[in-house]
């Protein structure tokens, strides 16, 4: 079955929400897709008709299990679009996702199977978000995050939480990247920033919010 641009971008921002959220609202639905809950509603009926949400009047909803093969499947094109771009040509991790946004759109399973293969069959993405395999699964992470980490502990960097433009920017200009092995060195007590030390490179200070969303695995 083939599904507009529209009930994909839908879709995938259900799969997003319902990720923190056991039901998904209406209200919720349209400030993650900046619309109207009225469209939301309509296209909601849409999707429940074709068996890809559970949906009932005044209450929330959830993805049916089509509709989250249906989401993953998105997930899986959106991410290896990144990781083509980003590998393959040389794009800035902070460019990729508005393209990827576009691609994840065509929807050939031999062409993605293709291009998966062809890229030696990643296991995440650029920004450390793991990529389904053509089976639907990925794997979970034992990530946390920079402002949970140890003193002295070294660690290394393997996603972010917040993918805009502006914090990828920031952290290129830090010189933070996925696979960065950095450690925190002190935690101010007024207002949590950290002091974080990356090899070769003097200390500096960052923000709490930016240490909440840098995801971080122990070195083995």
């Amino acid at each position: 079955m083939n599904f507009s641009v529209a009930e994909e971008n839908y879709i995938k921002a259900i799969w997003h929400l319902q990720r923190y959220n056991d039901d998904v609202t209406t209200n919720l639905l349209a400030n993650q897709l900046n619309t109207r809950p009225a469209s939301v509603t309509d296209m909601l009926k849409k999707l429940k008709a074709k068996k890809l949400v559970h949906y009932e009047k005044y209450h929330g909803f959830s993805l049916t299990s089509e509709g989250k093969k249906i989401a993953l499947g998105i997930i899986r094109r959106h991410r290896l679009w990144e990781f083509f771009l980003a590998e393959k040509l040389k794009f800035d991790w902070d460019e990729v996702h508005d393209i990827a946004e576009d691609l994840e759109h065509v929807s050939s399973k031999k062409l993605i199977d293709k291009l998966d293969e062809y890229l030696g069959f990643p296991k995440v993405d650029p920004h450390g978000d793991p990529i389904p395999d053509n089976q639907g699964k990925m794997e979970t992470s034992s990530a946390i995050g920079l402002d949970e980490l140890e003193i002295n502990k070294v660690a290394e960097v393997s996603g972010v939480g917040n993918q805009s433009s502006e914090l990828l920017e920031l952290l290129k200009h830090k010189n933070i990247r996925i696979g960065t092995k950095l450690e925190v060195k002190k935690r101010f007590e007024f207002d949590q920033s950290l002091e974080i030390k990356i090899r070769n490179l003097p200390a500096f200070t960052i923000s709490e919010q930016l240490a909440k969303n840098l995801l971080v695995k122990y070195g083995k």
